[in-house]
């Protein structure tokens, strides 16, 4: 008589087991795609961030008034505030915290680096705040070498017809781990601007075909189409413009609704590892626009700015940004000892 073989796991422990692996790929594909973004940063950021060495950055200057400046005060105290409440939660440091805090940090990430743009948007004298016009003219300015080579990257073309510029591994098929080369980064990165490209693709072609006034009709029937063909997508691929690292940093936004982050609650993913990579990601681009901030209004002005801060944003990671990136940049000077800042 054979001894019967007793499982490891009941049918219905694995079944528990498959459900939570499946709600855990698409949060560690996501976890990935943001720790690639980081990870391409950490490899090919300088000290300074690289600014120094752009025509553009070297020729941005502004005038501005009174109500300019005040203006642009206004939206950095937005973004400064927002990171400070992003950073306190990963102070926290629990981990189960950090789960749960996703409805919050998601957005806040978002919307820290949408005020810090804005902020440098308006010293080059774009000063509306409507998403499509802030994304469009940041689009462009990603293209015409306004950023850093690691965040510089974009793809362009039509659907089912995408190219991607300025990362030469992103050709790579991507893995379903966290990236340990930069080949792995790359191909995260190449993946995540299809996928997100695609998606506004589908959902500008919904918009269009749900407008009579819009619509592309069967030249035959006169009826709007249901199926596309490749030169169809080519009709609305102006509309898209180019998708950069701000519409991968969109998808936060997008992603907060309940149905999404729960996902990510339920998820077995390293939420440090994530919130982490978020901070990272945060704080380099809120130091270029920083950057391009001060070096339109004035060094000095800036850093009387900094000083008159809010008690809580009193020698913090502005003024630790300001010192190590911001006047470095814009003087070409070595960064200043610290003097008891906490960063």
């Amino acid at each position: 008589m054979e001894t019967p073989i007793i499982p490891l796991v009941t049918d219905e422990q694995q079944k528990l087991a498959d459900d939570t692996w499946r709600k855990s790929i698409p949060a560690q594909v996501f976890l990935n795609y943001f720790f690639a973004i980081n990870y391409h940063i950490q490899e090919g950021d300088d000290a300074a961030g690289g600014l120094q060495h752009l025509p553009f950055f070297r020729a941005h200057q502004a005038e501005l008034t009174d109500t300019d400046l005040t203006a642009v005060t206004k939206l950095l105290h937005a973004c400064w505030s927002t990171e400070y409440a992003l950073r306190s939660t990963a102070e926290l440091g629990d981990e189960d915290y950090l789960r749960n805090a996703l409805h919050w940090t998601f957005p806040q990430a978002y919307h820290t680096i949408m005020a810090g743009l804005q902020a440098f948007l308006y010293t080059a004298g774009v000063r509306g705040n409507n998403p499509s016009l802030v994304r469009r003219e940041v689009g462009r300015l990603v293209v015409r070498n306004a950023y850093p080579r690691p965040v510089a990257f974009y793809a362009a073309g039509a659907y089912g017809d995408f190219s991607i510029h300025r990362l030469p591994l992103a050709g790579y098929k991507a893995g379903l781990h966290i990236a340990g080369k930069e080949i792995d980064a790359q191909a995260q990165i190449g993946q995540f601007l299809r996928t997100t490209r695609k998606l506004k693709a589908t959902t500008t072609r919904q918009q269009i075909q749900a407008n009579p006034n819009t619509a592309l009709r069967s030249q035959k029937t006169g009826k709007v189409l249901d199926k596309w063909t490749a030169s169809h997508w080519q009709q609305i691929t102006w509309r898209l413009g180019y998708t950069t690292i701000f519409d991968l940093l969109g998808r936060l936004r997008i992603s907060q609704t309940s149905r999404e982050i729960e996902r990510f609650i339920e998820a077995e993913i390293d939420f440090k590892l994530f919130h982490q990579s978020l901070l990272n990601i945060v704080s380099y681009l809120n130091g270029i626009h920083e950057t391009y901030v001060a070096k339109a209004m004035g060094l000095e002005r800036y850093q009387q700015l900094v000083a008159e801060l809010p008690k809580h944003l009193q020698h913090s990671f502005v003024e630790d940004r300001l010192r190590t990136r911001v006047q470095p940049t814009i003087t070409g000077e070595a960064p200043m000892p610290q003097m008891g800042i906490a960063a």
